[in-house]
Formats: C-alpha cells, sequence, structure tokens
C-alpha cells in the first residue's frame, strides 16, 4: 500500500464528515475527529451515623412477699350485770297466841276489866334470810385477735438509666470528579495526504 493510499485510509477512518467529499475526488483542507473523555470518579470513605445516642431505662419491677400479722379484730369490752342477792328460807315454830290478855266482861250486871288466861298457841312460819346481798359485777370481754395475711414490700422497684452512644458505620460512596465531555479535535494531515 502507498502512503498516499495510508493517509486517504486514516482520514477516512477519522474524518466522517468530510468523506463525501473526499470520495467525490475534492481536497480536505481541515479534518477533524470527534473525542469523548470518560467522566472521572473516585471513592470517598465516610462515616455514616446508624443510631443517634440515647439512654434506656433499665426497670425492675418491685418484689412483693406475703406475711402473716395478728391483728386484733375485737377490742376488749367492760360491761356491769346485776347480781341477784342469795336468798334461803328458814322455818321457825313462833308463839302466835297466848298469855294474859285483859278484855272487858260483864259480871253480876257490871261491867269489870278481867285478866284472862290463855292457852299458848304455836305456828311454824318460814322467813326468807339473805345470805349475800344484791351486787353490780364488773365484767370484762377479752379483745379478739385473729391472724391474717398482708403484701409487703421485699424490694422496692429499681430504675436505672443506661446511656447509649451512637453508631456509626464507615460507607463507600462513588463521587464525580469531573464529569465526562464530547467534542471535536482537529487531525493534523500530513501534507503529502493532502494531494
Amino acid at each position: 500500500m502507498s502512503g498516499k493510499t495510508a493517509c486517504f485510509t486514516i482520514a477516512g477512518l477519522t474524518v466522517l464528515g468530510t468523506i463525501s467529499q473526499t470520495a467525490a475526488g475534492g481536497r480536505a483542507v481541515e479534518c477533524y475527529e470527534p473525542v469523548r473523555t470518560s467522566a472521572v470518579y473516585d471513592t470517598v470513605y465516610e462515616d455514616v451515623l446508624i443510631s443517634p445516642p440515647g439512654q434506656q431505662v433499665d426497670y425492675t419491677p418491685p418484689i412483693y412477699g406475703t406475711r402473716e400479722r395478728v391483728v386484733m379484730t375485737v377490742p376488749a369490752q367492760v360491761t356491769y350485770e346485776v347480781v341477784p342477792a342469795i336468798t334461803r328460807t328458814v322455818y321457825h315454830t313462833v308463839r302466835v297466841d297466848g298469855g294474859y290478855s285483859w278484855e272487858w266482861r260483864v259480871i253480876h250486871g257490871r261491867k269489870v276489866l278481867c285478866k284472862i288466861w290463855h292457852k299458848a298457841r304455836y305456828e311454824r312460819v318460814a322467813e326468807t334470810v339473805v345470805i349475800q346481798p344484791e351486787r353490780t359485777r364488773r365484767v370484762v370481754i377479752p379483745a379478739q385477735y385473729d391472724s391474717i395475711a398482708e403484701e409487703v414490700l421485699v424490694q422496692p422497684e429499681q430504675r436505672r438509666i443506661i446511656d447509649i452512644p451512637a453508631s456509626y458505620r464507615t460507607v463507600a460512596r462513588r463521587v464525580l470528579v469531573r464529569e465526562g465531555s464530547s467534542g471535536w479535535r482537529r487531525v493534523h494531515i500530513p501534507r503529502h495526504c493532502q494531494d
């Protein structure tokens, strides 16, 4: 292949806009080729916040137990009652009649006062004797107690605040350093290729 043919081949591949004129036999005055530069990227590493700092409350509920306790349900009371008298029936033999007495009588037409003898007469009579008189007695009614079960606090509730630090993670991110571009670049054609 001659040098002139090689020049036309290069020019034909690089300059498409003027190929019709060149093929038609015209002479190339200026030639351009399309140029595209790729975008330039870089990888940057940065810490990303996953969760912010905060606080957590650790809660332990109270603990209760049961214990038995003796309590007074009815208080002691004092009352008073009347104790009746204690009596006994005693029998006696008593003379109910007899002996001397005075009475008016009429003797021979004259009223005279006479002393009269009467034969003794006895009867059995009952007599109630008080052995112990009536009295008031103080009565104490003792208090009543019961055993009850009650709930008591064994351990109070507990709250503890725990500080939680922020959480970060390193992530990689592609960033554009320079955008890609497209344009035309002038191509130098050797003089011996222009003919």
